[in-house]
């Protein structure tokens, strides 16, 4: 059910963003486990095995992961690079499945870019009041936003506020 679910997810995200995004066993860039507790502190060795970049200190994190965080992403960058070139989401498999599902679609989105959360960013999940579980028509103008080939990894919030101010203004039809 997961794996279907995500697979879902990834079409859509693919034709959102306009990335190949498809699930694949060879060379992935993008890990996604679904653990139990026990199974949690198992993957740290997988992970750092994949990873350039996993830390003693993201060990650590995930071995003593809080029983309210459900879910959570890593992603890793080369050097000071703006662009994410990997990335491993940790689900708890004892999660219902309204929950695990809002974990697959929150965290493979922050995977893609929209890593903060914001009070301000309604209606959208990536507002920690968890008011809302999947992704939105907001959080999708987001992502197709955060994608359009005029934006580029790298560019400083003022060069970027234009250019997103006026894309935003032809997806929406109009000023807003």
């Amino acid at each position: 059910t997961d794996q279907a679910r995500v697979a879902s997810y990834l079409a859509r995200l693919s034709t959102l963003t306009g990335l190949p995004i498809r699930l694949s066993d060879t060379s992935p860039n993008f890990h996604i486990y679904f653990v139990n507790e026990d199974e949690r502190a198992g993957i740290v060795p997988t992970i750092a095995a994949k990873s350039h970049d996993f830390s003693n200190a993201n060990a650590a994190d995930l071995i003593n992961l809080p029983q309210s965080t459900y879910c959570l992403v890593y992603t890793q960058s080369q050097g000071y690079s703006d662009i994410y070139t990997q990335a491993f989401a940790v689900i708890r498999a004892e999660t219902p499945d309204l929950l695990r599902l809002s974990c697959i679609h929150e965290e493979i989105a922050q995977a893609l870019g929209l890593a903060n959360d914001s009070p301000q960013a309604r209606p959208s999940i990536f507002n920690d009041n968890q008011e809302y579980a999947l992704l939105t028509r907001q959080d999708e103008a987001m992502l197709r936003l955060l994608y359009n080939p005029a934006l580029r990894p790298g560019l400083t919030e003022e060069e970027a506020r234009p250019l997103i101010i006026s894309l935003a203004s032809t997806l929406l039809g109009g000023e807003s």
